[in-house]
C-alpha cells in the first residue's frame, strides 16, 4: 500500500511539471496557468501564499473581465478533471480564499459561471480515499455560500462591523431588515450555518493537516454568520407581535431552528477547540433562547390576526384587553416574574461561564462590549491566521479579516420591547 501511494505521489508531481511546461509554451495566460497549477499541486500541504496572491492579482477589479472569467474556468476545469483529493481540496481552498480576500469581481464571475450549472463539479471524482466525503461537503458549503449571496444580495464577510462613537457596536444588515426580509433571508443564513457545521471532518480526515487548514477558513466564517442570524432573531422579536398569523408561524419556525443550531454550533466549536490551529482561540459561549419566551410566541401564533395590517393588530389588542382585564395586583406579579426570569438567566450564565464576558439579555447570547473586546478580536485573528511559515505575526494587522462582532450590546429599545410585549400579552 505504501509503495502504491508513493507511486501516485510521484505520478502527480510528474503531471504538475508537465502542465507547467505546456503552459509556458501554449497558453495565452501563462503566468496565471502556472500559478494555478503550483497553488493546487499534488503536494499534501496548504497552497503557497505567493501563488495564491498571483491568483488574487489576476482576478482583481483592475483586470479585464476576460482574464477573470478565464481564471474561474481554469479552476473549475482542474477541479472537474482531478482524481486526487489533495488537488481538489487545494482548489476549493483557493476559491474560498479568493472569495474571502479577493475582489468582488471574482465572486460575480463565479456566480455567472455557477448559473450555467458548471460550478464545483466533482461528479467524476474517482479518488478512493476516505477523505472524499469531506471534499464533497466542503464544495457544497461553498456552493451554499454563493446561494446565500443570491438571496441576501450582500456578502456577510464583507460587512465592516466597527465600533460606534457612542461606545456600542454597529449592527449588521439583518438588524435593519423588515419583517418580510427577515422571513425570506434568515432561513438562507440558517441553511448556510448548517452546511458550515456539516464541514466537521470524521474518521481519518480529522487528522489531516490540509483538511484542518481548510476547516480553519470555514471556522472563521461561522462568527459573522452567527452574528447575522443573532441580529436577525433580535429584529424578529421586535416585530413578532405585530405579525399576521401566517408570518408569525414562519417566524416561530425560524426562532425554533435558531435554538437547535445553538446546540449544533456548540458541538462544532467543542470539536474545533481540539485543533492545533485553534488552540489559542477564545470561543464565544452560546446560550439557548429562554423556553418561557418560546411558549409566549406559540400562544401569540394561536390568536394572531389573519391580516398583517396595523388596524387588525390594534383591533386584536383591543379585544385582548377587553376580554382579559387583569387586576393591578396581577400586573404587578407579572412584572416581578419577568424581572426574576431575566435576573435568573443572567445569574445562571455567571455561574456556568465564569471565564466569559458578562452575558446580556440577548436571546441567542451576544455579550456586553467592554474595553478589551477589540484586543480579544485581534488575538483571535492571530490564533487562526493563515500566513506563510516564518512570518512575523506581530507585523500583520489581521483584525480586519475577522471583525467577529460577537460581543455586541442589545439596544435598550429591543430589551424594553420584548419585556413590554411579554407583559402586554401575558398579564393585560
Amino acid at each position: 500500500m505504501g509503495t502504491l501511494n508513493t507511486l501516485r505521489k510521484a505520478y502527480g508531481v510528474l503531471k504538475d511539471k508537465t502542465k507547467i511546461g505546456l503552459a509556458k509554451f501554449n497558453s495565452n495566460f501563462k503566468e496565471l496557468d502556472i500559478a494555478i497549477v503550483k497553488a493546487t499541486n499534488h503536494i499534501e500541504s496548504p497552497p503557497k501564499e505567493r501563488h495564491v496572491r498571483k491568483i488574487f492579482a489576476a482576478t482583481s477589479v483592475s483586470r479585464p473581465q476576460t482574464d477573470i472569467a478565464y481564471c474561474v474556468q481554469a479552476l473549475a476545469k482542474r477541479l472537474s478533471k482531478t482524481r486526487s483529493w489533495i488537488v481538489a481540496t487545494k482548489i476549493l481552498i483557493v476559491i474560498h480564499r479568493t472569495l474571502r480576500e479577493g475582489d468582488p469581481t471574482f465572486r460575480d464571475e463565479l456566480l455567472n459561471y455557477a448559473h450555467r450549472g458548471n460550478f464545483l463539479q466533482i461528479s467524476n471524482f474517482k479518488d478512493d480515499s476516505s477523505h472524499f466525503a469531506w471534499v464533497k461537503t466542503y464544495a457544497v458549503f461553498l456552493e451554499k455560500r454563493l446561494d446565500c449571496f443570491r438571496v441576501l444580495q450582500y456578502d456577510i464577510e464583507a460587512e465592516r462591523l466597527t465600533k460606534l462613537a457612542s461606545g456600542g457596536s454597529s449592527r449588521g444588515q439583518s438588524r435593519r431588515m423588515s419583517s418580510g426580509e427577515l422571513i425570506e433571508q434568515l432561513p438562507a443564513l440558517q441553511q448556510l450555518l448548517s452546511r458550515l457545521i456539516g464541514c466537521q471532518p470524521e474518521g481519518a480526515a480529522s487528522d489531516v493537516y490540509l483538511i484542518q487548514y481548510a476547516l480553519a477558513l470555514v471556522l472563521k466564517e461561522s462568527f459573522k454568520i452567527y452574528c447575522a442570524i443573532n441580529d436577525g432573531i433580535m429584529n424578529l422579536i421586535d416585530v413578532f407581535f405585530k405579525m399576521s398569523q401566517d408570518d408569525a408561524v414562519k417566524a416561530l419556525g425560524i426562532y425554533k431552528r435558531a435554538g437547535q443550531q445553538v446546540e449544533e454550533l456548540a458541538e462544532f466549536y467543542e470539536y474545533c477547540k481540539g485543533l492545533e490551529l485553534a488552540k489559542n482561540f477564545q470561543f464565544p459561549a452560546l446560550r439557548q433562547p429562554p423556553p418561557s419566551f418560546l411558549a409566549t410566541m406559540e400562544e401569540y401564533v394561536k390568536e394572531a390576526p389573519q391580516s398583517g395590517s396595523v388596524q387588525n393588530k390594534l383591533e386584536y389588542e383591543g379585544r385582548e384587553q377587553v376580554s382579559e382585564v387583569a387586576s393591578d395586583e396581577t400586573k404587578k406579579q407579572g412584572e416581578i416574574r419577568i424581572n426574576k426570569l431575566l435576573i435568573n438567566e443572567q445569574e445562571k450564565s455567571k455561574l456556568e461561564e465564569p471565564r466569559q464576558l458578562i452575558p446580556m439579555g440577548d436571546l441567542l447570547g451576544p455579550y456586553e462590549t467592554n474595553p478589551t473586546t477589540l484586543e480579544i478580536e485581534k488575538n483571535n485573528a492571530m490564533a487562526l491566521a493563515i500566513v506563510p511559515s516564518g512570518t512575523n505575526l506581530a507585523s500583520h494587522d489581521l483584525s480586519e479579516q475577522w471583525e467577529l462582532a460577537l460581543f455586541t450590546t442589545p439596544s435598550n429599545n429591543t430589551t424594553h420591547a420584548v419585556e413590554s410585549e411579554l407583559h402586554q400579552l401575558m398579564y393585560t
